[in-house]
């Protein structure tokens, strides 16, 4: 792999995961003092689980990136792939602090379900691009689905 892929793949993988680390940091406090006072489903995970899904699927996401950048810009369609990924990125990070740095369910719910559409609008711009990149986003958004649905729920529990 030459030097310009390896930066491609490291800024790509920094990109992801400093949007993560940027979300954790208005996530860090609320999960310590607001989020446990908060009425939860049945099916809400335990708190250890959401750091290693989000590193995984954060991983995922700039390997995704890599692949479609890696193709360049002469490229037919990376352009607006790669614009559309860094809007999805802003939500995700938008998501965190809405839900968690501003407390606001029902704010984030609508963050959220904006985010979803913005993921699967990726996907759908990355397959001509690379298919393997629009697959790998494929388990960001089951999670994101699930992500959802609970935030829905946090919000008739606590509307």
């Amino acid at each position: 792999m030459s030097m310009k892929m390896i930066f491609k793949l490291l800024a790509s993988l920094f990109l992801c995961l400093g949007a993560g680390w940027t979300g954790s940091f208005f996530t860090r406090d609320a999960v310590i003092n607001w989020y446990p006072e908060l009425l939860k489903p049945a099916f809400n995970p335990p708190a250890w689980v959401f750091a290693p899904v989000w590193t995984v699927l954060y991983f995922l996401m700039g390997i995704a990136l890599f692949l479609v950048w890696k193709k360049g810009f002469s490229t037919f369609g990376v352009s607006t792939a790669i614009t559309v990924f860094l809007i999805q990125l802003v939500f995700n990070v938008a998501w965190s602090v809405v839900f968690f740095g501003l407390h606001s369910i029902l704010g984030g719910l609508g963050v959220i379900a904006f985010l979803w559409l913005l993921i699967v609008l990726t996907i759908y711009v990355f397959a001509p691009v690379s298919v393997m990149a629009a697959w790998l986003l494929v388990p960001y958004l089951i999670w994101v689905s699930f992500a959802s649905f609970l935030n829905l729920s946090l919000w008739f529990l606590n509307g």
